[in-house]
């Protein structure tokens, strides 16, 4: 198996998305918090990256409303802490 730098982006990605999953689910993590948004954000972009190796629609949209959810759940929390 011969990686490129986007596989390796992409698996970091994945790796960021399911860490972010399991400390949600182990009560580590609450949903509405900026780590946890942080960490989807981050992990959807690694996987939208891995896609310059080979496109895939399905995950090519998966991965962007991933990103668009996060940046909204940054937005929402960053101007809950600012009221």
């Amino acid at each position: 198996m011969n990686l490129q730098w986007y596989d390796w982006v992409g698996l970091l990605g994945t790796a960021l998305i399911v860490l972010a999953y399991f400390l949600l689910q182990a009560g580590r993590l609450h949903g509405n918090r900026l780590p946890y948004q942080f960490l989807n954000l981050l992990g959807a972009s690694g996987v939208l990256v891995s896609l310059w190796g080979g496109f895939n629609i399905s995950v090519f949209l998966l991965e962007s409303v991933w990103v668009l959810i996060s940046l909204y759940g940054i937005a929402r929390s960053l101007r809950g802490s600012l009221s």
